[in-house]
C-alpha cells in the first residue's frame, strides 16, 4: 500500500509595524478574505482593555508567569515593550506549521528579529503609516490610552520604524482597503509590489524617522 502523500508545512508570516500604523485592523482584515490562515496568539502581560478576550487575543498572565516561561525556554521570541512583555509560545508555531497550517503572527521588531534568526523560511512584512501627522491621529482616535502612553508610543515610532528595511516587504497604510490588498497579495505569493527595494520607499521612509 503507498505511503499518503506528507503533509507540506505551513508558512509563517511575521507582521510588525509601530503602534498605531493599523497592523491589527489589517491582520484581522486579511484574515476574513484568507480563512486558511490562523492568527498565533501571543502571551503578554499587559492588563487586558475591554474589547479583548483571554485567548483569543492575546494568552494574559502576570509577570511571574511569564518570566518561567522564559526560562523553561518556552518561546520562540519575547520581547519587552513599553514596560509589559510579549512573547510567542516555540511549540504552538512549531506544532501548527508541521500540520500544515499556514500562521500570521503580530509582533514587534524585536520580536521579528529572533523568529529571523529562529525560523529563516519566515516572510517579514512592515506595516508603515503614510506620516508621522497621521500615526497621531489614529493612536487618538484609539480613546483607550492616556495622554502619556500616547506621547510615548509616538516618542518610540521614530525608533521603531528606522527598522522597516529588516523586512522583506514594506505595506503603507496610506488606504486600508489597498493596504489591504497588498497584504493578501504578499501571502498569496503574488507580493513583487511590495518589496522593500521598491522605487520610492526609502524616501518615505527616511522622513517618517526623522
Amino acid at each position: 500500500m503507498p505511503n499518503p502523500p506528507s503533509t507540506r508545512r505551513g508558512h509563517l508570516y511575521v507582521v510588525a509595524a509601530p503602534s498605531g500604523a493599523g497592523k491589527t485592523s489589517l491582520v484581522r482584515a486579511l484574515m476574513q478574505r484568507e480563512p486558511t490562515l490562523r492568527f498565533s496568539i501571543s502571551y503578554t502581560t499587559r492588563a487586558r482593555r475591554p474589547n479583548e478576550l483571554d485567548g483569543r487575543d492575546y494568552f494574559f498572565v502576570t509577570q511571574e508567569e511569564f518570566a518561567a516561561m522564559v526560562a523553561r525556554g518556552e518561546f520562540l521570541e519575547h520581547a519587552r515593550v513599553f514596560d509589559n512583555s510579549y512573547g510567542t509560545a516555540l511549540a504552538q508555531v512549531q506544532a501548527s506549521l508541521e500540520a500544515g497550517q499556514d500562521l500570521i503572527l503580530e509582533i514587534d521588531w524585536q520580536g521579528a528579529q529572533q523568529v529571523r534568526a529562529a525560523l529563516p523560511e519566515c516572510v517579514t512584512i512592515f506595516v508603515l503609516p503614510p506620516s508621522r501627522a497621521e500615526l497621531e491621529r489614529r493612536l487618538r482616535g484609539r480613546g483607550t490610552d492616556a495622554e502619556d502612553v500616547i506621547q510615548r508610543r509616538l516618542h518610540d515610532a521614530a525608533s521603531d520604524m528606522a527598522h522597516w528595511a529588516e523586512f522583506s516587504y514594506v505595506v503603507v497604510n496610506d488606504d486600508f482597503e489597498r493596504a489591504l490588498g497588498e497584504l493578501q497579495a504578499i501571502v498569496q505569493g503574488r507580493g513583487e509590489a511590495s518589496r522593500r527595494d521598491r522605487d520610492g520607499l526609502a524616501a518615505l521612509a527616511s522622513g517618517l524617522t526623522a
